[in-house]
């Protein structure tokens, strides 16, 4: 049997790929080494991971934020494997509902390994070693990113056991709450989970090469997130890096010893932990695809497409981790739809200047576009407008006022070219400064739409009315 097209990978970019190609009348497979679809996202990412978020807010929201609300209750008790229940009930809701949609659409799917085997041709081996190989007039490879490794002073690769040395997939299925965590890397992962094992009591310290937390993200939101992340209890060690993880003791009682030392040179120092958490980024997961007999072009590890997803062997398109751009799920999702509708004859598109980045902590931090330093070092003189959720009532009310919306203008033209937001429901929020921005709106279009009160949303307005230096509540 032929097909039109062959997606590897069922990630949120390879199973909405094949949804929209099969909507639009594409005869569709599927191929997905794993045992569940919906790859690192569903199963061991985006979605346990805000299960786990949510939880131990609410964990904390029980010892700490209800009695100044007149809530009165006893100190609450962890039930961690409770805990780790919800989490996976909520995974296996999600990863059924994909496989729901692939009956619904008539996508077959086959367990294996996908291996490119010349023009138009896949080759799976399944779990049992067996192969067969399918036909089809075109290939979309989406097979994600995996956890990057991390090396040692010696340049060694610091071995991840899940056990006492974690990447993400471990910190997210702990037995019991660690005493003390080291996390290795100030990002979006890093910050995330952290923040699930601070709220459940753990002390949490985090070591970053640069001399900043959330690499990427607006200098001054990130500053400001620093500095409320150490008030909950995050103790940072900033320009560092990590020399070596040594093992100290056997069984329950065995314990990680963290060599780091300042970028510089000029200090060092030790941290003894329960565990270590590696959260360094991701590296695309192209191993085994047969990319190099098929003549598959990379660059640094990634696969190269145009601007079309097209590689330059005919047939052959990628997206997702695997290719240029953020490694973030719903730019995966965007240019699954893209390849899909251009597979079809139709003008897929992704507009990258418009992918918002959300950090699910409490508060959140959220972005969309350029940052203020991007904008100057492209030598756009910009107007800016801020607002602090201190000064809307919303967030009074529920008692969060941390945090701020800042929105980026082009002082010419008054067009919207970011906007960043840390605060309750920032990624709630930002979705609004997409809309806007997808259509070049300018910050006046934004302040003159009327916004429900009392709202959050309303400091979204209140910052687009300060781009012209108007706030109405400040």
């Amino acid at each position: 049997m032929t097909y039109d097209l062959i997606v590897i990978g069922s990630g949120p970019g390879g199973y909405v790929c094949a949804i929209r190609a099969a909507q639009l009348g594409l005869k569709t497979a599927v191929v997905e080494k794993d045992p569940t679809f919906g790859g690192t996202c569903l199963n061991v990412g985006c979605i346990p991971s805000k299960a786990l978020l949510h939880a131990s807010h609410m964990f904390e929201e029980a010892a700490h934020g209800l009695a100044p609300l007149g809530v009165m209750v006893d100190p609450p008790r962890l039930d961690l494997a409770a805990m780790m229940k919800h989490k996976d009930d909520t995974v296996g809701a999600n990863v059924n509902g994909v496989a729901f949609l692939f009956r619904k659409h008539k996508i077959e799917s086959f367990r294996g390994v996908g291996r490119l085997k010349g023009a138009g041709r896949v080759e799976v081996v399944g779990p049992d070693g067996a192969v067969q190989t399918l036909e089809t007039k075109n290939i979309v490879l989406a097979t994600g990113s995996a956890v990057a490794p991390l090396r040692d002073a010696s340049g060694a690769e610091i071995a991840i056991d899940e056990k006492l040395i974690l990447s993400s997939t471990g910190a997210l299925a702990l037995a019991k709450t660690p005493k003390r965590l080291v996390v290795v890397g100030a990002g979006v992962i890093g910050l995330e989970l952290g923040s699930v094992w601070r709220r459940l009591g753990t002390e949490v310290t985090a070591i970053e090469y640069l001399d900043r937390i959330l690499p990427g993200f607006d200098l001054e939101i990130a500053a400001r997130f620093q500095k409320i992340l150490e008030k909950q209890g995050f103790d940072f060690r900033l320009a560092s890096k990590v020399a070596g993880i040594e093992r100290t003791g056997t069984g329950k009682n065995e314990r990680a010893v963290v060599s780091y030392s300042s970028v510089d040179g000029a200090t060092s120092d030790k941290i003894e932990a329960d565990a270590v958490l590696i959260a360094t980024g991701r590296i695309p997961f192209t191993q085994s695809l047969g990319l190099e007999d098929a003549g598959v072009a990379l660059e640094r590890g990634r696969i190269v497409i145009d601007e079309g997803f097209a590689t330059n062997v005919p047939g052959v398109y990628a997206i997702g981790d695997v290719v240029r751009g953020p490694m973030l799920a719903h730019k995966a999702e965007d240019e699954g739809i893209a390849v899909a509708e251009i597979l079809a004859g139709q003008a897929g598109h992704v507009n990258y200047g418009v992918i918002p980045s959300v950090v699910y902590t409490m508060p959140e931090v959220a972005a969309v576009g350029m940052t203020e330093e991007d904008a100057k070092s492209r030598g756009i003189e910009v107007a800016i407008g801020k607002f602090p959720f201190t000064a809307n009532g919303r967030a009074r009310a529920m008692r969060a006022t941390d945090g701020f919306v800042k929105i980026i203008a082009d002082a010419a033209t008054d067009r919207v070219l970011g906007v960043h937001i840390l605060g309750a429901a920032a990624g709630e929020l930002i979705a609004e400064a997409a809309v806007l921005m997808e259509f070049s709106g300018s910050a006046e279009d934004l302040a003159r739409t009327c916004h429900a009160h009392p709202t959050l949303s309303e400091a979204m307005r209140e910052a687009a009315f300060a781009v012209a230096k108007r706030a109405i509540h400040m």
